[in-house]
């Protein structure tokens, strides 16, 4: 009888101390915050000096060597950002028209193809994929002369309707691969069922799969109004006329001063303008963000 309690301590012994030695290799809770913080200061460190740039005078804010706080809190960046030649509302209007634009293309378009790659069979299905995939790799500084005069040639050269064709085209690859990457993970059961209740495959579609592929639309629409809000060098290219300028350039133009010398205060007053709608909205929807970007990742 006492050989039992013996031959049960030690067969117990080596699993405790297995586990004991398991908690001994994780870091501890004080340097896991201690690396995030560091991390979180390494990322708010930009943020912080944009926000006391603004908030300097512009004498203070191009002073060289420059001081790291303001002497007195000045609004005059933003004022000069608000009273200019056009006025910021006008840019930020255009911005704002040619990114919801571009999502709303980007979205209708890669949501019916991701859709189409997704449940439909036909030939050449995978090559046609391919092909979109290879688009990915077409850096857009290589086709920018090209693309200028195609645009030209259907006369929306200098047209926001043919920016935003722009920005569409280059974000569809990304954008159909997370679609359809999204509509592979349903099971093949539930639109079935939709049409054995006798929906089509469009009404299927809208009424059944698209609020189950909601994440995956979400990432698409937020990967394409980032990409048109901030991009800068096809509007620099294909836009002439100064009032359909978008917010980057107008930026650009206002801070760039004599001899080449750039008033920083206006400058990064513009930046903060820029980053609030961005900020914001991923914000509200970054619940989908994650769960749009993993789709069909595990099957």
């Amino acid at each position: 009888m006492s050989a039992a309690p013996a031959l049960t301590a030690r067969a117990r012994g080596p699993r405790r101390t297995r586990g004991s030695d398991r908690r001994r290799g994780k870091m501890p809770a004080w340097a896991w915050w201690t690396v995030c913080s560091l991390i979180a200061v390494m990322f708010l460190l930009p943020l912080i000096a944009l926000l006391v740039t603004v908030f300097k005078t512009p004498e203070a804010a191009t002073a060289s060597p420059p001081s790291y706080l303001p002497d007195a809190v000045s609004t005059e960046n933003f004022s000069a950002l608000t009273d200019s030649r056009e006025g910021l509302w006008r840019y930020v209007a255009n911005t704002f028209l040619v990114s919801c634009g571009t999502v709303l293309l980007t979205v209708t378009v890669a949501t019916l193809a991701g859709y189409g790659f997704a449940r439909f069979r036909f030939p050449m299905r995978e090559p046609l994929f391919g092909t979109v995939l290879l688009c990915m790799m077409i850096p857009f500084q290589a086709i920018l002369t090209p693309l200028y005069m195609v645009l030209r040639f259907l006369h929306l050269q200098n047209s926001l309707i043919g920016l935003i064709f722009v920005y569409a085209t280059f974000q569809l690859p990304i954008s159909v691969f997370l679609m359809r990457n999204s509509f592979e993970q349903i099971p093949k059961a539930l639109p079935e069922s939709a049409q054995i209740d006798g929906c089509s495959s469009l009404s299927a579609l809208w009424r059944v799969l698209l609020p189950v592929v909601r994440p995956g639309a979400v990432s698409v629409a937020l990967f394409a109004f980032f990409s048109a809000w901030n991009e800068f060098l096809a509007a620099l290219v294909l836009l002439s006329d100064e009032a359909k300028f978008t917010l980057p350039i107008f930026l650009t133009a206002l801070a760039s001063g004599q001899l080449g010398t750039i008033n920083w205060g206006v400058l990064e007053a513009g930046v903060l303008v820029t980053m609030i709608p961005c900020g914001v909205i991923f914000l509200i929807l970054q619940r989908y963000y994650v769960r749009g970007l993993v789709a069909g990742s595990v099957k």
